[in-house]
């Protein structure tokens, strides 16, 4: 009789420590803020050759991004720029100056990849 009684803590104690587990996937969740507005989104503060090749594409549309630089940083010069751009061809969709799913389409359409 005397064993029972330890088996019965054992399930207890291993009861209580689940709930303690559970609030460790809160790892995947920490990774949205990074992206918030979804994979492929630019904003400022934003850096990488990513933002190079926007830097790039603006250039090609006229009087957009007029001697900008393509630094690989997303600064506010280029948050500007996108923010021309989404006004001048009526892109909505994403915030003003970021550089989203609407714009990119849109920016992508005018300007052909290859073409540097």
């Amino acid at each position: 009789p005397a064993p029972a009684p330890p088996r019965s803590s054992a399930s207890a104690s291993a009861s209580a420590s689940a709930p303690e587990s559970t609030p460790t996937p809160s790892g995947p969740p920490a990774t949205a803020p990074v992206d918030p507005d979804g994979a492929g989104t630019l904003r400022e503060g934003a850096s990488g050759p990513e933002v190079t090749e926007l830097q790039q594409r603006l250039l090609r549309i006229p009087d957009v991004y007029r001697d900008g630089s393509t630094s690989g940083r997303y600064d506010p010069t280029l948050t500007a720029a996108v923010a021309r751009f989404q006004l001048w061809y009526g892109i909505r969709g994403d915030e003003t100056g970021v550089y989203g799913n609407d714009t990119r389409a849109a920016l992508e359409s005018r300007t052909p990849a290859g073409t540097t």
